[in-house]
């Protein structure tokens, strides 16, 4: 089983869903309890499908379902600003920000996997160790 918390996409994971469990707080109640929840309940699902494809062999149909959660929280976080549950736009755009980056990290793995590649991130560490030797 690979460490998990050195993967970059679980990080950013648990750092929004971290985020979201905050954020929340500051719903109105009808906001806290509809959307406000759904929020809570995608993004904590994404990080269990990360932990799932990466302790998977068949990674690509895992990764295929975060794809999805990951767009339907972006639905999420779109209706909770046209409902304006959010008390600023800040919290937006950093939402929505940090969503597109999981989806392009999601999208890089799933590419990787599918062509039998391996992530950027392991290229990195592979040249670091060589550069050591």
């Amino acid at each position: 089983m690979a460490q998990l918390v050195h993967l970059p996409i679980h990080k950013k994971a648990y750092d929004l869903t971290l985020y979201f469990e905050n954020i929340v707080r500051s719903f109105s109640r009808y906001h806290k309890y509809t959307v406000g929840s759904e929020l809570r309940q995608l993004s904590r699902k994404s990080l269990q499908l990360i932990r799932r494809a990466n302790n998977s062999s068949s990674k690509a149909p895992i990764l295929e379902q975060l794809r999805e959660r990951l767009e339907d929280l972006k639905l999420t976080i779109r209706l909770c600003t046209d409902l304006k549950s959010f008390p600023n736009f800040n919290y937006y755009q950093y939402s929505i920000n940090e969503v597109v980056n999981l989806c392009k990290q999601n999208e890089g793995w799933l590419k990787s996997v599918r062509t039998g590649g391996q992530p950027e991130s392991s290229f990195r560490s592979l040249k670091v160790e060589e550069r050591a030797d």
